[in-house]
């Protein structure tokens, strides 16, 4: 490689650089500055529990199921998911890129195209699964007391990422990790900048909660929820 090829080198490793800096600079600051700045007003006293599920790159929200929960989401019933099923307590709702989410079921399964997509620009979609019970004694659990109106919000939030089809929203077919979730096709695209975590923030901010003000990673998010919450 000739002097200039080696000056180009030395360049583009120092523009990373200041990039991995200035984006770590972000993230930090995206967790100790809170969002909204002050709390939201209480519309009445907590009465619903939501949980945040996280592993190291990803956090769902999970929904406790009742009547009017089931009604809501009476098309996941259409899909087969069992939210009728006497063990079904929570609906777990997770916003994520379409490649990564239906190619890497699991880590070992883990591809190149998936991860380069997720980087840069992916359509979305997204996925459902059906729990019973949840320890919230697990570290990666995180529980929350929020009001009905707050809750009915969080609902009305979730319910628009769905993508609607003419008979409603649009189920992916043969795609799912069990016989307990869904994947469906959603709004919005996806990118590293806003991403999965970024949704769930904002669905907990619709719910009345105080996060940091840009949560890319689960980590920052739960820092910041246990900061302001």
């Amino acid at each position: 490689m000739g002097g200039t090829g080696r000056t180009l080198m030395r360049k583009l490793w120092r523009f990373l650089a200041v990039l991995v800096a200035a984006v770590l600079v972000a993230a930090a600051l995206g967790t100790v500055i809170p969002r909204p700045l002050w709390p939201a007003a209480a519309e009445g006293e907590g009465t619903r529990h939501i949980l945040v599920l996280k592993n190291p790159i990803h956090t769902d929200i999970a929904v406790p199921l009742d009547d009017g929960v089931r009604r809501r989401f009476a098309f996941l019933a259409g899909a087969g998911l069992p939210i009728e099923a006497p063990g079904a307590r929570f609906i777990v709702f997770g916003w994520g890129g379409r490649a990564f989410y239906l190619e890497t079921p699991t880590w070992s399964q883990l591809k190149a195209a998936p991860v380069l997509k997720a980087l840069t620009l992916d359509a979305s979609v997204m996925h459902v699964d059906v729990a019973g019970a949840i320890k919230e004694q697990h570290p990666d659990v995180a529980g929350f007391d929020v009001d009905e109106a707050h809750f009915s919000a969080l609902l009305d939030y979730i319910a628009v990422s769905f993508q609607q089809g003419p008979d409603g929203p649009v189920v992916i077919e043969n795609a799912g990790y069990s016989s307990f979730d869904r994947f469906y096709e959603a709004n919005g695209n996806f990118n590293a900048l806003a991403g999965c975590n970024t949704w769930t923030a904002a669905a907990l901010r619709i719910a009345g909660l105080r996060t940091g003000w840009w949560n890319p990673l689960p980590v920052s998010l739960g820092w910041s929820l246990s900061l302001y919450n």
